[in-house]
């Protein structure tokens, strides 16, 4: 039977949604922050440790869903995470104690994300897309991401305040059940791994990778990545009610103007990286977010500034997602785009493991936020002079021998 492939438009269409959904609700995690400490009479330690190892187990089980994608195909992975999504939200309402949160928080929805997030759908991307069209459909696709934040951050704020957190949260539960359909409709008929006259096992493919000295200058800028924008999606809340700004519409609407400007910012990545270095647009964007915090932290701290600040970093938020896999696109090739996405994102949930679990522990030590930000402006800095040098030139591999029907060369 001959194959029938996705069309590029049904990618982007159903993989938008799925990340716009996966993506959206997480990004509202941080506003359940101070109503389900105060509940149950808990330390943002506690919160900020399950949504840390929430960022921890994405990033270790990301590589494995990466090549569970890549060798059987995206949409069974992506049932199974939407089916464990679900699950781990229904356990976040109902847990009583720190543990049993972490479970549901960060065990159980970190797999999830693993499953319906960036990596994977990319890898359908790049199957999919031509490759003078694959950066600018990965930009869509964390746009959508970005949208989602936008769309969901004012809905779970409006549905805390209306209902609870406890009730928000199973809510959130049943709009999750919308990854089932869009998984099934990424399925990727008659799938067969990506083939090339250079076949290499996934073994092969890891030792190359992370012996390449822009594979590793990349996994250290995603670091950075996750460490900067985790902690201010977990923490950005508390800090504003600490500094005075007790007003939640405030962080609510400073969390959705991310979101918001993250989808012209990804969307502008996308398009700029078709034509311009990645690796300068990289460095570009890691330097801008420590001069848009340095400002922040300098100027008076006001309504109008944080959403100035939010719209700044919006802009910068996501846009590094599609030029850092297009560059491994581009230097490894797709046959394992999704797989090989999927450890550079465990450096990405390394950093974001830190942002969270810093915040809180900091704070609590600290009884404020400061020396995190100043960390967040360093690295921000480590993170540019490591893009720089990265080239973008594919890697030359010895063609293999061609196996006969009989077995021989």
């Amino acid at each position: 039977m001959q194959r029938r492939p996705l069309s590029l438009t049904t990618v982007l269409i159903c993989g938008g949604l799925l990340v716009t959904m996966s993506m959206g609700i997480r990004h509202g995690f941080g506003l359940f922050n101070l109503p389900i400490t105060q509940a149950h009479g808990w330390s943002r330690e506690t919160f900020a440790f399950a949504l840390a190892l929430q960022n921890l187990v994405w990033g270790f089980t990301q590589p494995l869903a990466g090549a569970l994608s890549d060798r059987f195909g995206a949409y069974r992975v992506m049932l199974l995470g939407a089916a464990l999504y679900v699950g781990g939200l229904v356990i976040m309402a109902l847990a009583t104690t720190g543990t049993a949160f972490a479970s549901g928080a960060g065990v159980i929805i970190g797999i999830a994300q693993a499953g319906t997030t960036y990596s994977v759908v990319y890898g359908v991307i790049g199957r999919t897309a031509s490759p003078d069209k694959r950066v600018w459909a990965m930009g869509i696709a964390a746009a959508a991401g970005s949208f989602g934040q936008f769309l969901m951050i004012p809905l779970e704020q409006s549905l805390i305040t209306h209902l609870g957190w406890q009730d928000a949260l199973l809510l959130l539960a049943v709009c999750a059940a919308a990854m089932f359909p869009l998984a099934v409709a990424l399925r990727e008929r008659d799938f067969v791994p990506h083939a090339t006259a250079h076949q290499q096992t996934m073994w092969q493919a890891v030792r190359e990778a992370f012996s390449h000295r822009g594979f590793q200058l990349l996994s250290l800028g995603y670091f950075v990545c996750g460490f900067q924008v985790v902690f201010i999606a977990v923490h950005l809340a508390p800090y504003l009610k600490d500094s005075g700004l007790t007003d939640a519409s405030v962080a609510t609407v400073a969390l959705a103007l991310v979101g918001l400007f993250n989808v012209f910012g990804t969307y502008t990545a996308g398009a700029l990286g078709q034509c311009m270095s990645k690796p300068h647009l990289l460095a570009f964007i890691y330097f801008a977010r420590s001069v848009v915090i340095a400002f922040y932290l300098l100027l008076p701290l006001t309504p109008l500034s944080t959403w100035i600040f939010a719209s700044l970093m919006g802009l910068l938020w996501l846009s590094t997602i599609p030029l850092t896999n297009g560059v491994i696109a581009n230097v490894f090739g797709v046959q394992y785009l999704s797989m090989l996405s999927g450890f550079v994102f465990l450096m990405h949930q390394f950093g974001s493991f830190l942002g969270a679990w810093l915040g809180g522990y900091l704070y609590d030590r600290t009884g404020g936020y400061t020396t995190v930000w100043l960390i967040a402006i360093a690295l921000g800095v480590v993170a540019a002079l490591a893009n720089l040098p990265i080239r973008e030139t594919a890697v030359r591999r010895a063609p293999l021998p061609v196996q006969s029907p009989s077995g021989q060369a």
